[in-house]
C-alpha cells in the first residue's frame, strides 16, 4: 500500500473517531450545564476544554452557547468537531481508490449537511447536532465494517480509530482523577464515553468510582475500554509488521510501546488500580502520544501532525 494512502486511512479513523468522542462529550456535558443551576458554566467549560486540550479563550467568561460554538462549530480551532469532519473528509478524497464509495458518500454529505445542521441547532439547541454526529459516525463505523476487506488499508483505519480511542478515554479519566469515590462526575465519564448502560448492566447497578475507573481501563470486552482498544491497535500492527520467520519479539518502537502499555494493564491487580492514578493515566497519554510519532515514522516516512495541543490535563 503506498504510504500516502496508508496515512490518510489512519488519519481518517482518528479524526471519525474523534469527531463522535466530542460529540458524545459535548452532548454531556450541554445537558449538565442547562439542566443543574448549581453548576458554575465558566469553571465546567474550561475543565472540559481541558480535557479535550483545547486552550480557552483569555479574559471571556464562558457558557454553553460560547463552548458549544468553540467546540463543536469553529472551523478555525483544530480540534473541533466541524474541523474534524473536515480534516476526515480531506483525507477520504485523497484516498478514494482505497476506499468504498459508501464510506466517500457517507462523509461527504455529512460535510455537506455540516452547515444546515449548525443553523437548526442554533434554532433548537445543539443536542440535534451532537446526534447528527454521532449517526453519522456510527454509521461510518457500520459501512467501513461492512464494505472494506480485511487488508492493510483496513488494519490502518481499524489502528488510527484504536489510538484516538484510547487518547480520549484516557483523558476523559484524568479529568476526574481528583474526584471522591461517590462523585456524580463519574456517571458523566461513563456517559461521555457511551459506556453507561453497559456499565449497570454489568456491575448490576452499583456504582462505584474503582469500578468505573476498572471498566474502562481494564474490560476485555466493551469496545471503548483502554485495554480493548489498545489490543486491537495491537493485533493491527502484528499483521503490518509481517515478518515470516521471526523469531524475535516486537522489533518495531510503536508495536513495543502497545504491547508494553497492553501488558501493563493485563498484569494489574485490580486492588492497584487506583493507587497514583493520575500518573498511571499520564504515561498512557504519553505511550498514545509517542505511538502516533513512531507509527508516522515507520509507516508514512513523516513526522505526525495532530490536530490536538499535547497539553496533559491535570498536568
Amino acid at each position: 500500500m503506498l504510504a500516502r494512502n496508508a496515512e490518510s486511512l489512519y488519519w481518517i479513523g482518528r479524526y471519525v473517531e474523534r469527531a463522535d468522542d466530542t460529540a458524545r462529550i459535548l452532548d454531556v456535558s450541554v445537558h449538565q450545564l442547562l439542566e443543574d443551576a448549581t453548576v458554575n458554566p465558566d469553571s465546567e467549560s474550561r475543565q472540559l476544554l481541558s480535557v479535550l486540550g483545547i486552550a480557552p479563550p483569555d479574559g471571556t467568561a464562558l457558557d454553553v452557547w460560547s463552548l458549544t460554538e468553540l467546540v463543536a462549530y469553529s472551523s478555525s480551532n483544530a480540534g473541533s468537531i466541524v474541523a474534524s469532519v473536515t480534516s476526515a473528509r480531506e483525507n477520504t478524497r485523497g484516498a478514494r481508490e482505497v476506499v468504498s464509495t459508501e464510506m466517500w458518500e457517507c462523509l461527504n454529505s455529512m460535510w455537506n449537511a455540516v452547515p444546515e445542521r449548525q443553523r437548526y441547532a442554533r434554532q433548537v439547541g445543539p443536542h440535534a447536532f451532537f446526534s447528527f454526529v454521532e449517526e453519522r459516525a456510527a454509521m461510518f463505523a457500520g459501512l467501513a465494517d461492512s464494505t472494506m476487506s480485511r487488508d492493510d488499508g483496513w488494519r490502518f483505519l481499524v489502528l488510527g480509530r484504536s489510538v484516538e480511542r484510547v487518547d480520549m478515554i484516557v483523558r476523559l479519566l484524568l479529568s476526574r482523577s481528583g474526584d471522591k469515590a461517590s462523585s456524580p462526575g463519574w456517571i458523566t465519564v461513563l456517559r461521555s464515553a457511551g459506556a453507561h448502560d453497559t456499565y449497570l448492566r454489568t456491575y448490576r447497578g452499583a456504582m462505584d468510582a474503582s469500578r468505573v475507573v476498572q471498566f474502562l481501563l481494564l474490560d476485555r470486552l466493551f469496545p471503548r475500554s483502554v485495554f480493548h482498544a489498545l489490543s486491537q491497535a495491537e493485533r493491527c500492527l502484528e499483521h503490518l509488521d509481517h515478518a515470516p520467520g521471526r523469531r524475535l519479539g516486537a522489533t518495531a518502537e510503536a508495536s513495543r510501546l502497545l504491547g508494553k502499555a497492553r501488558s501493563d494493564l493485563e498484569f494489574l491487580r485490580v486492588s492497584e488500580l487506583m493507587e497514583d492514578l493520575p500518573r498511571r493515566l499520564k504515561s498512557l497519554q504519553a505511550t498514545v502520544r509517542d505511538v502516533g510519532e513512531a507509527v508516522s515514522q515507520q509507516y508514512f516516512h513523516t513526522a505526525p501532525w495532530v490536530a490536538w495541543t499535547n497539553a496533559e490535563v491535570g498536568a
